[in-house]
């Protein structure tokens, strides 16, 4: 592979507060290689950031890129198989949006990681959980009061039904979803906000059920555990089982988050979800059952999300993107920010921390040796963090030193 120089910008690093001015950044190989390098040699291709801002390609910890909510009658009059050729342009957004590499916690299979990665679609990279874990009449069970079945994504080969109830059961499901790919296994330890027969407040799965999950993934080379959890019992549960992320984490008590900040559990706190669900339900095809939890749930989240902030909870970004539009990602920044994040500290979030969350320990860092994946920006982050939510501002987008979207 050719060496690529992006000169003239000005560096934030995704490790630390400093921000390198007039920098020089070479790429050789699909990965960083020097920081202002002494000499260059003519012949190397070059990208002239104008004194703009580069940063490191963006992580989103937690969205569904097999799917987007949308109204009832439109989903139940698709084919089978169109959802797979839509998530192609979902993936296509997620880059021109500025994400590199995300979590998918459910939908995503296998066969969808490796197209991205043959590069027979355009995507980020991923790490995927396949399914997600679900009690009967939990988040993750889809049937209705009327009895009538309305999955988010329907199981197929490749991605295993999710519904497991007992020990025994929970441990059999673990390894069909390890056995289908998963790079981390995702459980339903509460009720949710979208599904219509449970509440964010309910507790799906005993604290017995999470330490069998637990202990059959972390057998398949350590594998992790993330975990939608919104009601504090359930969060409690979830962090004596020894769950590696809270999703969500709508309701933080202050014990949760003093155990959190002991653990190391990472908290994924997507707080774009609910705010989008309000701002967008008809357009979504958002229940009223979905809308109302939303609304009742939208305070008492940033509050938690504050406390989790000033206490030194370790925070990754992740938005839910699924439940409403792919592409309009970094948004997440910006209600980061507005609820007590400095912008630098934002950025961070969604580069160095979220790459710790996802165990990734080469990307989230302009830094020699870590794969070239890198945003060029349109304007300063650090002055208007609200910028990034608009991909116009997103001017151009590399992963592995491959140049995937250009609007200079």
């Amino acid at each position: 592979m050719s060496k690529l120089l992006i000169k003239n910008v000005q560096l934030i690093n995704g490790v630390d507060d400093n921000v390198l001015e007039n920098a020089n950044v070479l790429i050789d190989d699909g990965k960083f290689s020097e920081i202002n390098p002494q000499s260059i040699d003519d012949s190397v291709e070059t990208i002239d950031g104008n004194g703009q801002y580069l940063v490191p390609g963006f992580i989103d910890s937690h969205v569904h890129l097999a799917t987007e909510f949308q109204p009832l009658d439109q989903k139940i009059a698709e084919p089978f198989s169109y959802n797979f050729f839509k998530s192609i342009e979902y993936a296509s957004r997620t880059i021109n949006a500025g994400i590199t590499t995300v979590r998918d916690a459910y939908g995503a299979d296998l066969g969808f990681k490796k197209a991205i990665e043959d590069e027979i679609i355009v995507g980020p990279r991923m790490v995927i959980s396949v399914s997600a874990l679900s009690i009967t009449g939990g988040h993750g069970d889809s049937t209705n009061y009327s009895g009538i079945d309305v999955p988010l994504i329907l199981p197929h080969p490749g991605l295993p039904s999710n519904i497991a109830d007992g020990v025994e059961e929970v441990r059999k499901k673990t390894r069909e979803i390890l056995r289908a790919g998963a790079d981390v296994i995702k459980v339903m330890a509460t009720g949710g906000v979208s599904t219509p027969t449970d509440h964010p407040k309910f507790t799906q799965y005993s604290k017995e059920e999470l330490e069998v999950i637990v202990e059959e993934a972390s057998f398949r080379n350590g594998v992790k555990v993330m975990a939608h959890a919104q009601g504090e019992e359930g969060i409690q549960q979830c962090l004596d089982a020894g769950i590696h992320s809270i999703e969500h984490g709508i309701y933080l008590s202050d014990k949760i988050i003093e155990q959190m900040k002991a653990q190391g559990t990472f908290l994924v706190p997507t707080l774009l979800a609910p705010v989008s669900v309000i701002e967008f339900a008809e357009e979504l095809g958002v229940s009223e059952v979905g809308l109302k939890k939303s609304k009742e749930v939208l305070d008492v989240h940033v509050e938690s999300f504050k406390k989790a902030h000033q206490n030194g909870v370790k925070i990754a970004m992740g938005t839910d993107a699924g439940v409403f539009k792919h592409g309009t990602n970094l948004r997440e920044l910006e209600l980061m920010v507005e609820f007590g994040m400095t912008p630098m500290e934002a950025i961070i979030a969604s580069t160095k921390t979220a790459a710790e969350c996802l165990e990734l320990e080469n990307v989230g860092q302009i830094t020699p040796g870590y794969f070239a994946d890198f945003v060029l920006l349109k304007e300063n982050p650090l002055e208007n963090i609200g910028s990034l939510k608009d991909n116009d501002n997103i001017l151009v987008v590399g992963k592995e030193g491959k140049i995937l979207k250009d609007i200079r």
